[in-house]
């Protein structure tokens, strides 16, 4: 049974029902505290991030950082109004009326920008993943904790009700012990996107490109590596992992598949898969316990249960030919297909995509001091299964993960 703060907290994120972007004088007259906020990294997911947060009354975007000029002009009309723009992300940092700061960069620059954020004063809300080396991962988090300022990942599956409902279940024996999660994230697209001219190619295309990016599995894998040491209580111990480019032979550096084993203790485990050239799983989480499984979508969740295991009685003597096959008297061919039923579908709605949820509680969390639910140690813990899962596929060992700062 859910107790009473996760319930409490599962309808405050279930009430974040969209809402339409309202002025900063609107906000004040209806004495919402206004929230001034600087975003280095204006780019496709910057945009996105910035659509969300402006369905929260009271936060005005007043300054933007970015080294490509368009996306400023992108910015302007998301928001409707104009930004102050910034070609060096420091001297937006400088500025005097910033409330947080968003930080949408490429992988490779989130550690120098989430902590010059947090040093100079300002929440800041920084993308997954983390950041793209171990040590920058446990930089983050000591001066995320020796800060008075809140600091959040965008891990936005912590924030959708549905997800906290059900893996609040499972953690409560819902499903049994729980030992292994699969993760799938397929598309059918080539994760490439126009460049209006070849100088270009790295800075829009950073993704594809070792230097700025760890791939799919940071792109996509961490958010399920998250929910994956959400349920098992703790960050993996170890981790190995493969990828390819099986479509896509366009120079590209990063894979275009890839799949990963994060090993927990106790034998359990966390497995990953990913392509793009075929949608069929789409992007989903399958949980399995010793009396059931779950399936997480970003639509719902739903619950599957284990028919009663059968009890073992001492083999017959002799043997026994069914189909064909000759065997011990206990042998039957019966009981190998999965259960194929409606499932047991948590009936909680989907009021709002969850990343608008997670940029609501950011604010929420500056207005009230609330502490964020995906703060550092989240963070941390997705970062390090995906840099070192990556390290893995590049060096092909299993190597461990130590997670000590």
């Amino acid at each position: 049974m859910m107790n009473r703060r996760f319930f409490v907290q599962g309808l405050s994120a279930a009430a974040l029902a969209a809402k339409p972007v309202i002025s900063l004088a609107e906000a004040i007259a209806g004495k919402q505290d206004p929230v001034r906020v600087g975003i280095i990294g204006p780019g496709s997911r910057g945009k996105e991030l910035v659509r969300c947060f402006l369905r929260v009354p009271g936060v005005k975007f007043v300054a933007a950082a970015d080294v490509y000029e368009p996306r400023f002009t992108e910015l302007n009309q998301v928001c409707g109004y104009k930004v102050e723009t910034h070609n060096d992300y420091r001297s937006l940092i400088d500025r005097k009326d910033l409330d947080a700061i968003v930080v949408a960069s490429p992988l490779s620059y989130h550690s120098d920008h989430v902590i010059a954020a947090l040093k100079s004063g300002r929440h800041v809300y920084g993308e997954k993943t983390m950041a793209f080396t171990v040590d920058e991962t446990k930089e983050i988090v000591k001066v995320a904790e020796s800060s008075k300022q809140f600091y959040q990942v965008g891990h936005q599956y912590r924030y959708a009700p549905w997800i906290r409902a059900g893996v609040e279940k499972v953690r409560n024996g819902e499903i049994g012990e729980v030992t292994h999660v699969f993760g799938y994230w397929h598309r059918n697209s080539d994760w490439r996107r126009p460049v209006p001219k070849p100088s270009l190619e790295r800075l829009i295309n950073w993704r594809l490109y070792n230097e700025y990016s760890l791939g799919l599995l940071a792109e996509l894998g961490s958010h399920h590596i998250d929910v994956a040491n959400w349920i098992f209580g703790e960050a993996p111990r170890s981790a190995m992992a493969t990828g390819s480019v099986a479509e896509y032979h366009d120079g590209r550096e990063n894979d275009d598949n890839v799949q990963a084993i994060l090993s927990y203790s106790k034998g359990r485990r966390f497995v990953f898969s990913s392509m793009t050239n075929n949608a069929k799983m789409g992007d989903q989480l399958w949980v399995y316990g010793t009396k059931g499984s779950l399936n997480l979508t970003l639509e719902d969740a739903l619950f599957y249960y284990e028919p009663k295991r059968a009890v073992e009685v001492p083999a017959a003597k002799g043997t026994v030919t069914q189909k064909g096959v000759t065997t011990g008297a206990s042998y039957s061919a019966g009981g190998e297909m999965p259960y194929r039923g409606p499932g047991k579908k948590l009936e909680i709605p989907v009021a709002e995509d969850p990343t608008a949820t997670a940029c609501r509680a950011f604010i929420d969390c500056i207005r009230t001091g609330k502490k964020p639910v995906a703060d550092a140690r989240v963070g941390l813990g997705s970062a390090l299964g995906v840099i070192v899962a990556n390290q893995s596929l590049h060096e092909k060992r299993e190597i461990e993960i130590s997670s000590a700062v």
